[in-house]
């Protein structure tokens, strides 16, 4: 019996998980060679140099704007082997990373987004808004590093060379998000069938109400921030066409999301090149309660002005 239902749930999973992964890799693999031939021909160190002067404002050097807009485009690891190559000091490296943790992914992970029922431009403005109030706020907390983070010298590539790490790379990035997508969707099959969904629902409510949140995003959250934002939109997608999640459900959760997700793996990647952990989550974690709860009394106050005019019309009506 229980093999039946495991059976089922897998088979149920799986195609839902490869149309949903064909989606994604149609938006990620343009994205990624577009990216590659923007930093190959220096347009990106172009775009950085037109916002230089805002990162000297924020008590980083003219680099860091390389750094932010390349990390707009691509992803962590990119940030990180940026971070190394250039002499950062290590209160430097802390907000910058979590401006990075903030903003990257721009392109992929605004789509999923509005996929799952936020508007993208609110989305990119959220993140942009989120990574300059946190490093405003962390250039006037933060204490003074003089340590400067390990730097290792870039070589350049030829054009061939290029073409075929990228090539290498979107080959493992089509097996992982395979492999990722399709076991987190027999993954919330499974918890669904056995009723484990509704014990994390239980289990998660109270944070999940300090965060602004319905206890029914539980799953969903750790999920976005276990394996990251692009991933847990995709089982997102999948819980509101099952009609396990409402467009303002989703919309709240984006809301958190956008600004604190992947809080277990990225941190870590940057803990190695040896910034601390806990300026890297819990400033994204406190903007994101406050994104969540200024949200959830902007949607209060819209409802609050429908009523309103309702109560004025049936008024008139009467007259």
């Amino acid at each position: 019996m229980i093999k039946e239902r495991i059976f089922k749930c897998v088979r149920n999973a799986v195609p839902v998980a490869l149309r949903t992964s064909c989606w994604f890799l149609k938006i990620m693999l343009p994205v990624t060679l577009f990216v590659t031939l923007l930093s190959y021909f220096g347009i990106l160190p172009y775009l950085s140099s037109l916002t230089a002067p805002l990162f000297r404002f924020l008590g980083l050097p003219g680099d860091a704007a390389l750094v932010f807009v390349t990390s707009i485009f691509t992803n962590i690891y990119t940030v990180i082997a940026l971070i190394v190559t250039l002499d950062f000091t290590v209160r430097e490296g802390i907000i910058l990373a979590v401006m990075c943790l903030i903003s990257h992914g721009f392109i992929i992970e605004t789509l999923v987004q509005k996929k799952t029922g936020s508007a993208a431009l609110r989305m990119v403005l959220l993140r942009l808004s989120g990574s300059l109030i946190a490093a405003v706020g962390l250039n006037w907390v933060l204490p003074q590093m003089p340590e400067v983070l390990s730097s290792t010298m870039g070589t350049a590539v030829g054009f061939t060379e290029t073409m075929l790490t990228w090539l290498k790379g979107s080959l493992i990035l089509c097996v992982k998000i395979f492999a990722i997508i399709i076991s987190l969707m027999i993954l919330q099959r499974l918890l669904e069938e056995f009723g484990i969904l509704k014990v994390l629902s239980r289990l998660f409510a109270p944070l999940m109400y300090l965060f602004g949140l319905p206890a029914s995003t539980s799953f969903l959250w750790i999920v976005g921030n276990t394996v990251g934002l692009a991933y847990g939109a995709a089982i997102m997608m999948d819980y509101g066409a099952s009609g396990y999640l409402n467009r303002r459900e989703a919309d709240l959760l984006n809301h958190h999301l956008a600004v604190s997700h992947s809080e277990l793996e990225d941190p870590l990647l940057f803990m190695v090149i040896g910034l601390p952990v806990f300026w890297l989550i819990i400033p994204r974690l406190i903007l994101a309660i406050l994104a969540v709860w200024e949200r959830r009394l902007e949607l209060k106050l819209s409802e609050m002005g429908k009523l309103k005019n309702y109560r004025v019309s049936i008024r008139q009506d009467r007259m």
